[in-house]
């Protein structure tokens, strides 16, 4: 069984970085789609951006230029490199995957994320 747990949340002023990780047990990263989402306070959840199994990234378009993810294989994790932040970034973020069944062949194995991290907080002051 697939779980994932997020670090690295908290507070950060305008401009600053952050660098979010989510490391998963049950399951190396490599056999995983994952994501990362956030949710600002009255807001929809809205996904930020994607990791294929296969190492391939997708961005939601707002988070081209000062979002990066990127996977370490051998720390078992995901990671989201926040730069430039600004307040508009403040929201509970958090990490999604699936596990890639053998006959799956849709890109980011169609988005369909059935294991969520507990979220966590992420603040910014202007």
């Amino acid at each position: 069984q697939v779980q994932l747990v997020e670090s690295g949340g908290g507070s950060a002023q305008t401009g600053g970085s952050l660098r979010l990780s989510c490391t998963a047990s049950g399951s190396p990263v490599t056999r995983l789609c994952m994501a990362w989402w956030r949710q600002a306070p009255g807001k929809a959840r809205e996904a930020v951006a994607h990791y294929d199994s296969t190492a391939s990234v997708l961005y939601e378009g707002y988070a081209t230029g000062r979002f990066t993810i990127s996977r370490d294989d051998a720390k078992n994790t995901l990671d989201l490199q926040i730069d430039r932040l600004k307040p508009d970034d403040s929201a509970s973020y958090y990490c999604a995957a699936v596990v890639r069944a053998p006959n799956m062949r849709l890109g980011y194995c169609g988005f369909a994320y059935d294991v969520w991290g507990q979220g966590m907080q992420v603040t910014v002051s202007s």
